[in-house]
C-alpha cells in the first residue's frame, strides 16, 4: 500500500533577477478591468517632449549665442512614455494592495508626506 504524502510545513521561495529586469520611475498609472477580467496598469513617466531641433546663433566673433528653439510660444507637450505593462488577476490585486498600504504606513510613519515638496499627481 502507498504512503499518503504529506504536505510539507514550509515552502522556500528563491529570487532571482532577469538579466533584462530594469528600474523604472512611475510618474502615473493608466488602464482598469481588461476583457479576461485582470486589472491591467500601464505605467509611465512623464517628460517634456524635445523639439525637433534647435538653433544656436552665431556671434560676429565666431563664437556660439544662445540657443533658439522653433514654436517657443507653442502649447507645451508633455510626452507620457508607457514603459511597463503589467497584468494582475483579483487575488494579485488584494496582494499588491495590501503590500503597497503597508509601505505607505511605513513612510507615513517615517514623515513621508514632507519628504518630497514636488506634488505625486498619480492618475488612474
Amino acid at each position: 500500500m502507498k504512503k499518503p504524502i504529506e504536505t510539507p510545513t514550509k515552502i522556500r521561495f528563491q529570487y532571482q533577477q532577469d538579466p533584462n529586469a530594469r528600474l523604472h520611475t512611475a510618474h502615473g498609472v493608466w488602464g482598469g478591468i481588461n476583457p479576461n477580467g485582470e486589472i491591467e496598469m500601464n505605467f509611465y513617466h512623464e517628460s517634456d517632449a524635445l523639439p525637433t531641433f534647435s538653433e544656436q546663433l552665431i556671434a560676429p566673433d565666431g563664437s556660439l549665442g544662445h540657443e533658439i528653439f522653433p514654436d517657443a510660444k507653442a502649447v507645451r507637450q508633455v510626452i507620457r512614455l508607457v514603459h511597463s505593462r503589467v497584468l494582475v488577476n483579483y487575488q494579485t490585486a488584494k496582494a499588491l494592495l495590501d503590500w503597497l498600504e503597508e509601505q505607505v504606513a511605513i513612510l507615513e510613519e517615517e514623515g513621508a508626506p514632507n519628504i518630497y515638496d514636488a506634488p505625486v499627481g498619480i492618475e488612474q
